[in-house]
């Protein structure tokens, strides 16, 4: 059980937007000033971990969420709009920098899943967000790999292997059904691609 639960935490929807950037950085890109990098890292991690969290702590205090699982669907709305505009925001952000402008493609296919997952949230249906952000991780990095011929293989293998340790995790702690987990990792997955194609 202890297990299950750190690596829900290690890959927490809010950390994988920091560490996708990271990884985007190393391997996709090393022109970008590092003083650049820097900012922009500081920027994704302050909007897409420090804020949600500081989010959380009020949505508890005030009544809105039992705890910081925000296990239903009815706890989980406001959170996801907020992140919903505020990846767009990251996204509509980067895109304006020439020399990163793909790395607005994985905030955009992020956005664009929370939407389909809070237009679900009417078909009582909780896709997982744990799933939906490996999912857009793991699209983000397959267009960069074509578009950018490079050799990151084994970024993609360690993806698709964090993404089934990542679904057991999650089924083992009862907090998704197999459908709501496929789904969530299907709209984040093919989000990175719509996105990228309607962006050419």
């Amino acid at each position: 059980m202890k297990l299950h639960k750190v690596i829900s935490t290690i890959l927490h929807p809010t950390v994988l937007p920091t560490v996708g950037t990271f990884l985007y950085f190393i391997f996709v890109t090393q022109s970008f000033e590092k003083r650049l990098q820097l900012i922009v890292l500081g920027l994704i991690f302050l909007l897409t971990y420090i804020v949600p969290i500081l989010l959380l702590f009020f949505l508890k205090n005030f009544g809105f969420i039992k705890d910081f699982q925000v296990s239903t669907i009815k706890e989980r709305r406001v959170p996801v709009i907020f992140m919903i505009l505020i990846l767009y925001f990251l996204g509509n952000t980067i895109l304006q920098i020439p020399m990163i402008r793909n790395l607005g493609i994985l905030f955009y296919g992020t956005s664009l899943s929370l939407i389909c997952i809070y237009l679900l949230f009417s078909a009582k249906l909780k896709s997982s967000l744990h799933l939906v952000s490996m999912g857009n991780m793991l699209g983000f990095f397959l267009i960069m790999t074509n578009v950018n011929n490079l050799s990151i293989l084994f970024i993609i293998i360690l993806l698709i292997f964090l993404s089934g340790i990542l679904a057991s995790s999650r089924l083992y702690l009862k907090a998704h059904t197999p459908i709501e987990l496929l789904i969530g990792f299907f709209l984040g997955f093919t989000s990175q691609f719509l996105l990228f194609i309607s962006l050419q």
